[in-house]
């Protein structure tokens, strides 16, 4: 009896198993999803290593890759507005408040577009979020836009990329593909009201 009930469930287990080998995946997403947090690699810095730190700013974005094609200009047209990346449009979300531009933005969750041109790119923060693309982009959800200046690269990037690294008081998000990259100032909201007391 206990042999039959034993048989019985190893032959369900493969039934089950097999069952689900049969559903198609979906393949390999040639733009994959990554993310950049602020102070840099908090998980492992702060949470494994034990090190001191609050977590800041958290970016998530889709990583096309320039496979030989001109981007800027051409694949991504001067003047339009942009995901900031692929797929689902890049997100930021802030632990705290922060200041961009001289505007103080709540901590939350906001989409990123960018609109490029050949010398300066406007890098805009929205409140509406889980957006695919920019199709849906409404400018009347604008949190805050800055244009910021374009700064040339000798050496191609191959993968879209964006990371955090320390600024003074803040930190600076470096966006970067292809030939080319912007710096986003972000600053800490409590450390600015520290220094004007």
């Amino acid at each position: 009896m206990k042999k039959a009930l034993l048989l019985a469930f190893i032959s369900g287990i493969f039934t089950i198993t097999a069952g689900a080998q049969d559903k198609k995946l979906p393949p390999l997403d040639a733009s994959p999803m990554d993310m950049a947090y602020y102070p840099p690699m908090y998980p492992y810095v702060v949470k494994i290593k034990g090190e001191p730190g609050n977590l800041v700013a958290r970016v998530i974005y889709s990583r096309p890759q320039t496979k030989g094609r001109e981007i800027f200009g051409n694949l991504e047209e001067y003047g339009k507005i942009w995901r900031l990346g692929a797929n689902e449009a890049t997100e930021i979300e802030f632990f705290k408040p922060v200041i961009i531009a001289g505007k103080n933005i709540p901590k939350g969750r906001y989409t990123m577009y960018a609109i490029p041109t050949e010398k300066a790119w406007t890098i805009i923060l929205n409140r509406e979020t889980d957006i695919w693309g920019a199709f849906k982009y409404d400018q009347a959800k604008d949190v805050v836009r800055v244009t910021l200046p374009v700064t040339g690269l000798d050496t191609a990037v191959e993968a879209f990329t964006m990371v955090f690294e320390k600024g003074d008081p803040g930190a600076n998000l470096i966006i970067a593909w292809d030939k080319v990259s912007v710096s986003l100032p972000i600053k800490w909201a409590d450390a600015t009201a520290k220094k004007s007391k």
